[in-house]
C-alpha cells in the first residue's frame, strides 16, 4: 500500500473544498438561471385584485411597495396599497400610460393626452418636464426608466388615440430619448426600432433592456456614462408592451400573459393571465415579492419567492 503523506493529504482537502464551494456556487446559480420552481412560488396563481377599469397600464411602485397604476381611458391613476385597499390618487391625468418614481418621490408619467412628460408630486401636483422635442411635438410618450444619476429615458412610439387633434405624427420615426439629470436638453438614443415600447434597465446602471414591439424582439444595451447606448444585442425574439426585473436578473416580458427570462435570452417561465392582453407590470408589496400585474380591464397579483429590483 502506497503510503499517504501529510503533504498529499493536504492537497486532497484543498481539491475538496475548492470543489464543494464552486460547485455549489455554480448549483445556485444554474438554479437561478434556469429554474420556474426558484422564482414561482408552488401552484401559485395570479389573484384578481379588480376587474372595473377600461383599461390598465404603468404600474409603479413608492418607497413603500405602494403601487399607482392607471386606468387610461378613464384618465386616473389608482392606487393599490398595502392594506389591499384601492383608491384613486388622481383624476384628470394626462391619459397617462408608462410611470416610474424617482428618488424624491414624484411620480414621473408619460402622459399623452397633450403628449408631455409629467413629474406629480405626492400631493398630486403637476410639473411638466418634457412637451416636445426640438419644437415638434413628440409621438406619444409610452414607458420610461429612470437611472440612478436621475436621467429618464423614455420610448415614443406613435398609437393614434382618439382624443388627438391629429392623425399624423410631427416628428419622422418612432424613437427612445434620454432626459439627463439636469432636465436642459434631451437628445436621441435609439432611432432604429419600428415601435419602442417596454423599457427596464438594471439597478447598477449598467445595461438597457429596450423592446421593439414592432418588430417583435427585445434588445439589451450598454448604458455609457453620458447616458448614450452602445453594444446592442438582440437578447429576446418577443417585443414587449411593459418591462420589468427581478434581483437575479432575469426580464419579465408582456403580451399574451407573462413570458420570464433569465439574463441570457433564456425562456424559464410563462404565466397566464385570464385577459385579452397583459400590459405592465411591475414588483410591489412589503417586501417587494408581489408581482403587480395591469391586465386590460383588471389588476392581478402574484407572490413570488424572489424580489423585484424597483
Amino acid at each position: 500500500m502506497k503510503k499517504i503523506t501529510f503533504n498529499n493529504l493536504l492537497l486532497i482537502c484543498l481539491v475538496c473544498v475548492h470543489f464543494n464551494t464552486h460547485g455549489a456556487d455554480n448549483q445556485l446559480k444554474s438554479k437561478i438561471d434556469t429554474s420556474e420552481a426558484a422564482i414561482i412560488e408552488d401552484q401559485s396563481k395570479p389573484q384578481l385584485i379588480s376587474r372595473q377599469f377600461s383599461f390598465t397600464e404603468g404600474p409603479a411602485v413608492d418607497k413603500n411597495g405602494n403601487i399607482f397604476f392607471t386606468d387610461q381611458p378613464n384618465n386616473k391613476i389608482w392606487k393599490y396599497g398595502l392594506d389591499g385597499k384601492l383608491s384613486i390618487f388622481l383624476d384628470n391625468a394626462g391619459r397617462s400610460n408608462g410611470m416610474y418614481f424617482d428618488k424624491k418621490g414624484n411620480l414621473i408619467a408619460c402622459a399623452d393626452e397633450h403628449d408631455q412628460l409629467w413629474s406629480i408630486s405626492p400631493k398630486g401636483k403637476i410639473n411638466v418636464l418634457l412637451k416636445d422635442f426640438e419644437g415638434h411635438r413628440l409621438n406619444g410618450p409610452n414607458d420610461l426608466w429612470i437611472d440612478n444619476k436621475g436621467g429618464i429615458y423614455i420610448t415614443d412610439p406613435y398609437y393614434q388615440r382618439p382624443y388627438w387633434d391629429r392623425t399624423t405624427p410631427d416628428i419622422k420615426g418612432q424613437n427612445v430619448y434620454y432626459i439627463p439629470s439636469n432636465k436642459k436638453e434631451s437628445f436621441v438614443v435609439i432611432s432604429d426600432f419600428k415601435q419602442p415600447n417596454g423599457i427596464v434597465g438594471t439597478p447598477d446602471g449598467k445595461y438597457l433592456y429596450v423592446a421593439d414591439i414592432g418588430a417583435n424582439k427585445t434588445y439589451r444595451y450598454l448604458i455609457n456614462a453620458d447616458g448614450t447606448l452602445s453594444e446592442k444585442l438582440l437578447l429576446i425574439e418577443q417585443g414587449s408592451d411593459g418591462m420589468t426585473l427581478d434581483e437575479h436578473g432575469n426580464i419579465y416580458l408582456t403580451g399574451k400573459g407573462v413570458t420570464i427570462y433569465n439574463i441570457k435570452g433564456k425562456k424559464i417561465a410563462h404565466i397566464d393571465i385570464a385577459a385579452k392582453w397583459t400590459a405592465n407590470l411591475c414588483f410591489g408589496g412589503k417586501t417587494k415579492q408581489d408581482l403587480f400585474i395591469t391586465a386590460s380591464e383588471a389588476i392581478y397579483v402574484l407572490h413570488m419567492k424572489v424580489k423585484g429590483v424597483e
